[in-house]
C-alpha cells in the first residue's frame, strides 16, 4: 500500500508518456488506449523473450490491503498465460516480498514484472486506477521501507489520505470498492492477454 504519486518514466520500449487513469466509467475508446498498450508489451516481451510476471501486492488481513492478492486470485482463477505472485491463498506483502523477487528472478527467464497494488490518493480519487511505467513503492503510505518493484505498475486508489493514523485506512475501506478495483484491472487484463 503507498500513497498516490507520479513516477518518472524509465528507458523501456514501450513508454507510458503520461499515467493512464480508468475507472467504473471510463468510455471504450479510453480502454481500448489501456487494452492497446498492455498487448503491446505484452507482444514485445515475448518478442525480446522476457516472461511477463504479474507481482500482486498486498495482505488478505486488511481490506484496504487486499487488493493485489484478491487481483492475484481472480488472475489465476480466469487462467491468466503469465506467472502470478501474490494471491488470496500466498500473498506476497511487506515480509516475503524480498524473497518473492528473488523467486521471479530465479525462475524467469529475464522477467518483464507488471506490480499491483492498492494505494491512497484524495477523496476523488477513489474508484480510480492508474497504470505507469517504472516501478511502484509498496508500503509507502504505512511508511515501510520496501524495495521498488515493477517495470510497469497498476495503483487501485481504495482510499483516501484523512486525520486519523495513517495505518486507520486499512479498517476503514470498503470491501466493497476494493472488489470492484480488482474486477477492473484483471478484466483489463485478461482482455489484453494475447496468449488467451
Amino acid at each position: 500500500m503507498h500513497t498516490f504519486r507520479k513516477y518518472k518514466n524509465s528507458h523501456l520500449q514501450v513508454p507510458v508518456k503520461a499515467p493512464l487513469h480508468f475507472n467504473e466509467e471510463t468510455g471504450n475508446a479510453e480502454r481500448a488506449v489501456l487494452t492497446a498498450k498492455l498487448k503491446t508489451i505484452f507482444s514485445e516481451a515475448k518478442e525480446q523473450q522476457r516472461a511477463v510476471v504479474f507481482l500482486c501486492i498486498g495482505s488478505d488481513r486488511y481490506i484496504g490491503d487486499s487488493l493485489g492478492p484478491l487481483i492475484g486470485s481472480m488472475l489465476v482463477e480466469n487462467g491468466v498465460s503469465h506467472p502470478v505472485y501474490g494471491t488470496l491463498e500466498e500473498p506476497v506483502h511487506a515480509f516475503n516480498l524480498k524473497n518473492a523477487l528473488k523467486d521471479i528472478q530465479k525462475k524467469n527467464s529475464n522477467p518483464l514484472v507488471i506490480s499491483i497494488d492498492a494505494s491512497l490518493g484524495t477523496k476523488e480519487q477513489v474508484g480510480d486506477v492508474l497504470f505507469n511505467e517504472g516501478p511502484l513503492v509498496p508500503g509507502k503510505a504505512l511508511e515501510k521501507m520496501l524495495p521498488e518493484v515493477g517495470d510497469y505498475h497498476f495503483q487501485g486508489i481504495v482510499n483516501y489520505l484523512d486525520p486519523l493514523p495513517s495505518s486507520q485506512f486499512l479498517n476503514d475501506t470498503r470491501l466493497h470498492t476494493v472488489m470492484k478495483l480488482a474486477k477492473l484491472i484483471t478484466q483489463f487484463i485478461l482482455d489484453s492477454d494475447n496468449e488467451q
